[in-house]
């Protein structure tokens, strides 16, 4: 065999063992990501959030059920739940079930399109173009008021367009949510204005961080937002990041903490799952956040958003 002969041998081994591994392993490879975010008002004692987002659950999915019910070991005060939790008409039962420990925990929650809509067989292509070049293609309607009531009934807080006060620990959180902004169903205008400033916390809860929703929850006053969406990236190159987010918000935050404006912070979640359709994840392993939320700083000549911490992070299998 000449050298091209071997070199396109090599090239053809390197490249199926790289599809097996995102196929098989890594999507597999249940994570947990931690961080310490100081979004608090002074004075206010640390919270801990479970920030739970993508799950595209199928009914057979039993490994991730299992690792998403363990969560509720970790024991947090409030648990984030910002959507795309449905990849299959017949797998309500099998989120209620993976949630059901954490539902006895205080909750809220707004959903994406993948709670509205199954997803589709796509041209992969699609997810490198920028997210306003591309038509919506829609599945099959999914039952997402089943879902909405098995997490109400439980006590959860559904957040779509509406503004809340949830009491936590003994502490006062003021919340608000929007409906998918990658489906443009948000409606900004419904929970507009400034948040209760005697609340510890300020949240605002988004499926997809575009950064025209980001914009007014900074500029009505809140601490921190929360959203998931964009997979992380889902397909990671090292040294690089993410290649893509699905959605107008540019890769470097396509995962984890970061600053949006001078006061406020937000938490993308790489997510758990896939589309059917699109099983595989490389240097992107699907996850859930523990964050760990602590006091502003503010010692005088201070940056008071200064201080975020990160954790490396603890693999669950």
């Amino acid at each position: 065999m000449n050298k091209l002969g071997r070199a396109l041998l090599a090239t053809t081994a390197l490249g199926t063992a790289t599809i097996a591994y995102a196929a098989g392993i890594e999507r597999r490879h249940w994570t947990l990501r931690t961080a310490t975010v100081p979004v608090l008002s002074p004075g206010a004692k640390p919270i801990r959030v479970l920030h739970i987002s993508d799950l595209h659950m199928t009914p057979n999915q039993v490994s991730k059920q299992r690792w998403v019910a363990a969560l509720a070991d970790l024991n947090p005060d409030l648990v984030v739940n910002t959507g795309d939790n449905l990849a299959h008409k017949d797998a309500v039962p099998a989120v209620l079930r993976a949630l059901g420990p954490l539902l006895d925990r205080p909750g809220v929650f707004v959903f994406g399109s993948n709670d509205y809509y199954a997803p589709r067989l796509k041209n992969p292509v699609r997810y490198l173009l920028p997210s306003s070049k591309t038509k919506r293609i829609h599945g099959v309607t999914l039952p997402w008021r089943d879902l909405r009531a098995g997490m109400v009934e439980r006590g959860w807080e559904d957040l779509t367009h509406v503004r809340r006060t949830i009491e936590v620990g003994g502490q006062t959180i003021f919340a608000a949510g929007l409906d998918d902004p990658h489906l443009k169903r948000d409606r900004y205008a419904d929970i507009a204005g400034a948040p209760d400033p005697n609340a510890v916390l300020r949240l605002g809860v988004t499926h997809s961080p575009e950064p025209r929703v980001l914009d007014p929850f900074a500029a009505d006053g809140y601490d921190f937002v929360m959203a998931g969406h964009t997979h992380g990236g889902q397909l990671r190159v090292p040294f690089y990041g993410a290649l893509v987010t699905n959605c107008e918000l540019d890769r470097t935050r396509a995962r984890g903490v970061s600053r949006w404006g001078s006061h406020m912070w937000m938490n993308v979640s790489a997510g758990m799952g896939t589309s059917p359709y699109a099983p595989v994840r490389f240097c992107c392993p699907p996850e859930a956040s523990l964050l760990t939320l602590v006091p502003r700083p503010v010692t005088p000549g201070q940056d008071r958003n200064e201080g975020v911490r990160f954790g490396a992070g603890a693999d669950m299998m």
